[in-house]
């Protein structure tokens, strides 16, 4: 079975952008207003930018992380 890459995923603007899409077509559908629909969309991508953001910037600090650990190892064989 295939390894699913959640984080790509969940941070994918099209994702978004069809949750919004779905959920405020839904509402206008099923009799809200429209203007209802506009303002959940608009905070279901204010959301989505939010979650982004933070899960970007997890990875990159994950990264940095990495390569300081991984200079430090590097350095401390070369002292050696």
């Amino acid at each position: 079975m295939k390894n699913i890459n959640w984080v790509k995923k969940l941070t994918s603007r099209k994702l978004w952008v069809a949750v919004g899409s779905f959920v405020s077509m839904m509402i206008v559908a099923t009799g809200g207003a429209e203007s209802t629909g506009t303002q959940v969309a608009a905070l279901i991508m204010a959301g989505a930018s939010a979650l982004a953001y933070i899960i970007g910037e997890g990875l990159v600090d994950a990264s940095s992380t990495d390569l300081v650990i991984e200079t430090e190892l590097e350095e401390s064989e070369e002292q050696e």
